[in-house]
């Protein structure tokens, strides 16, 4: 190896790739046990919904394969030799397997902004205003990994950091948004009704605790690109990132029952009626933003029917609480 090379440090290089590789690893465990769950649980589910959660596990499997290639690459394909981390270009598995990731986001984040604009009585204004943030970032992540195959090496990479920075700025900003939209217009959904409002609470939880996480990865690994842009620690925390926006989506669907005090769909040998995308779903609970009298039959406990006996009595056009 020539003099003036200097070798890296195998600990925030290889190191990071085997950490990452290891956590997002257990990651796509957790989401493949979902998934497995998922379609055990509700067999008669909508097809769009089994597609949607195929599509994201399949994207996944790919995402995680290419990781797996990278770290193989650099620790097997070229063992004891530093040069590709040097003066090599940037390996391309490792490229793809970016925009992989902003994909499974970008999917993910524009199921949760559906569940804003259902929650908002249909809000254009506000939920196209979320899907322009979405689908810049999936933009600029495309660009992004344009600019990377044109990179001559990684010492390079500060030449796109502006690029990569303006992208999981974008994440962070709409993962904060998407969060904050739907507990706002939760909030408002609250009445005397003592299930529905304990439902809103779960609901509230889950898109605080959804969006903290994934706002709180995606703002570390921005931090880490541009204070260490010349390793791969912010390469590790990426790799999770994508895994965590699955395994959300995921949760998501496996607990619409549990948050309802329900069992299963086997268990209760029925369809499920669960909103999540479409306004075409039948609503799971009616429910007002302003009462003027409430009467509540004990049977909504046990049905989602649309009989008006078993509906809150209401003083304006209900919002359907859903995925």
């Amino acid at each position: 190896m020539p003099a003036e090379y200097v070798l890296p440090h195998f600990d925030n290089t290889l190191g990071a790739l085997l950490v990452g590789f290891a956590i997002s690893a257990t990651a796509f465990g957790m989401l493949t046990i979902q998934v497995f769950t998922y379609y055990r649980r509700f067999p008669q589910d909508k097809a769009a919904y089994k597609a949607l959660a195929a599509l994201i596990w399949s994207f996944s499997f790919v995402d995680q394969s290419f990781v797996g290639y990278a770290v193989y690459f650099y620790t097997i394909t070229n063992y004891l030799n530093p040069v590709p981390l040097v003066t090599g270009k940037p390996q391309w598995s490792l490229i793809l397997q970016m925009t992989l990731g902003a994909v499974v986001g970008a999917i993910v984040k524009a199921c949760f902004t559906l569940r804003v604009w259902r929650f908002s009585y249909r809000n254009w204004w506000l939920t196209g205003i979320l899907f322009l943030m979405i689908i810049a970032q999936l933009g600029t992540a495309i660009a992004f990994t344009v600019k990377c195959f044109e990179l001559p090496s990684y010492s390079h990479l500060f030449a796109v950091r502006s690029l990569g920075s303006i992208s999981l700025g974008m994440g962070v900003v709409a993962d904060m948004s998407i969060a904050a939209a739907l507990c706002f217009y939760l909030q408002k959904m609250r009445s005397s009704h003592l299930h529905a409002d304990s439902m809103i609470a779960t609901l509230t939880i889950y898109a605080v605790n959804t969006g903290l996480l994934t706002s709180t990865i995606s703002l570390s690994t921005l931090i880490l690109f541009n204070i260490m842009p010349g390793n791969f620690v912010f390469v590790c925390m990426y790799f999770v990132l994508s895994k965590l926006y699955a395994i959300s989506f995921l949760a998501a669907l496996n607990t619409r029952k549990i948050i309802r005090g329900r069992g299963t769909d086997r268990e209760a040998r029925r369809s499920t009626d669960f909103s999540i995308v479409t306004e075409f779903m039948q609503p799971s609970v009616q429910m007002p933003i302003q009462l003027s009298k409430v009467t509540v039959q004990e049977e909504i406990q046990d049905t989602g029917s649309h009989d008006p006996k078993f509906m809150v009595t209401k003083s304006r056009q209900p919002c359907e609480v859903g995925w």
